[in-house]
Parts: C-alpha cells; sequence; structure tokens
C-alpha cells in the first residue's frame, strides 16, 4: 500500500516504518494518523512480520502535534474534538497491541504524541541527544489520549511531575523512567536496534505475541485472579505446536524451526 505520510520497507520478516513529514520535524496531523492506524491494521494481519522497526525521517522522530492541525482544532465543536481525539487513542492503542515486537528508533526530539509513541513500544533505542517531553499543559490542553500507555510506562510518580509542568527531559532521564531502554550514539544506534532484532526473531512469533497479551492481561491484576489466567496460558503454549517444537528443540539441543530471519 502507498502512504503520504509513511515510507515502509521489509528486510525479511522485518518491517520498517518511518514517519515521514521532515518539514514539520514529523508532527502529527489527521492524514498521520490514519495512515498510522491503516497500517497497523495490515501487520496485525500479516504474518510474515516478526518485528517491527519505527522512525522518523529528518532532524526528529516526532515533535507532537502539527501547528497548522491545531490551528483547525481551535475552531472545532467539543463533539468534533471528541472525534478527532477518539482517531488520536485508537492509533496509539493499535499501535500497542500489534502481536509482534515494536521498537522505536528515536532520534532528536520526541514531545507530546511523539512521546507517546515511544511509550507504546515494547523497546525503545534513543540516541543520545534526543530531547523527550510531554508538553501538552504549556499548550493548555492534556496528554490524555497517550496517558494510558505512559502511565504504564513510567508510574504516577514520574507522571505527576511530567504532565504538571510539561517540562523536557533527556534520553537518560527517559531511560531512568522506563520509557526507553538504550541510549547510545548516533553511530551506534542502528547496531543496537539491530541486536534487539536478533534477540526477537530467535522467540516463537506466536509466544512473543502471547507475552504482550499477558503483560496486559496481568499487570494490574491481584494475584488470586492471576493464577488462572497464567496457569491457563503457560498449559496453552506448552501444547502448541511452536511450544511443542520449542521444547523439542532445546531437549535435542538443536535450534527451533523458527530461529533466525
Amino acid at each position: 500500500m502507498d502512504y503520504t505520510h509513511l515510507i515502509t520497507r521489509r528486510e525479511g520478516s522485518v518491517e520498517h516504518v518511518s514517519l515521514n513529514r521532515p518539514d514539520v520535524r514529523n508532527a502529527f496531523n489527521d492524514e498521520l494518523i490514519a495512515e498510522l492506524t491503516s497500517w497497523a491494521a495490515s501487520i496485525r494481519n500479516d504474518p510474515g512480520v516478526r518485528v517491527v522497526v519505527l522512525g522518523g525521517t529528518g532532524k526528529s522522530f516526532c515533535a507532537g502535534a502539527d501547528v497548522a492541525w491545531m490551528a483547525r482544532t481551535v475552531q472545532y465543536a467539543e463533539e468534533e474534538n471528541m472525534r478527532d481525539a477518539a482517531a488520536a487513542s485508537w492509533m496509539f492503542g493499535a499501535l500497542n497491541t500489534l502481536p509482534v515486537p515494536l521498537i522505536g528508533r528515536i532520534h532528536g526530539a520526541a514531545l507530546g504524541g511523539g512521546a507517546g509513541l515511544a511509550a507504546v513500544c515494547d523497546v525503545v533505542v534513543a540516541e543520545e541527544r534526543t530531547v523527550f517531553g510531554f508538553t501538552e499543559v504549556k499548550l493548555g490542553i492534556l496528554p490524555a489520549v497517550i496517558s494510558p500507555f505512559v502511565l504504564a510506562k513510567i508510574g504516577r510518580s514520574a507522571a505527576r511531575e511530567l504532565f504538571l509542568t510539561g517540562s523536557r527531559f533527556s534520553a537518560m532521564r527517559a531511560m531512568e523512567l522506563g520509557l526507553v531502554h538504550a541510549v547510545v550514539v548516533q553511530a551506534d544506534l542502528d547496531a543496537t536496534i539491530n541486536a534487539y532484532v536478533r534477540e526477537f526473531l530467535d522467540g516463537g512469533r506466536e509466544a512473543i505475541a502471547a507475552a504482550k497479551n499477558l503483560i496486559a492481561t496481568v499487570w494490574n491484576q491481584p494475584f488470586d485472579a492471576a493464577v488462572p489466567m497464567t496457569a491457563a496460558a503457560l498449559a496453552k503454549r506448552r501444547v502448541s505446536d511452536e511450544g511443542q517444537e520449542g521444547l523439542r528443540a532445546f531437549l535435542e539441543k538443536r535450534k527451533p524451526g523458527w530461529s533466525g530471519p
């Protein structure tokens, strides 16, 4: 499928997708939101994809909302703003629930919705000079649609500081908070991402999807409620074709059939 604001390429079972509005630092508008939502639906139904790398062209990963788009929303009635915000929410949700690992390749700036994109990635690798921020209150608005995903990553205490001040923070601070998993110099960005890709390709595709679902299902459950969920999840994987292949490969001291590209 052809996109106006995205660039996609496939390398084996690895999908690379880049936000492509470099003249506005890859800021969101309604068209980019619609394209990302559509792209996520296509990946969800593509069994040939095992890992996704999400990046941005130009000098920044994503600077948040497009000024021209925000200027239009000033004229919206509350009902129109509801539809607009809901579309963004569904986009973040679609990315968050992809059944394959989503790696964020972050550079330059990840502000507002751009930081929200980092929050829906399973692994985030950031260039050391990247600036992050949930800057919405500086505009008199809220980081509302990204809040479920950001809170799950950084917790309420950090959110109370960063949502309320709208202050910008470094890649190292983002790593301390759990929003970022690796901070590297520019020259090491792709090599670090490739190392994560290799790790993901060594795991079973179905098992990774199940693990993502397990995290979302169990993380805030009390122990008594989690026990039947976790037992059922493990039992299902043990008797699956993929689980049987993985266990037999381990016992036979060989690589499972899915290992590698």
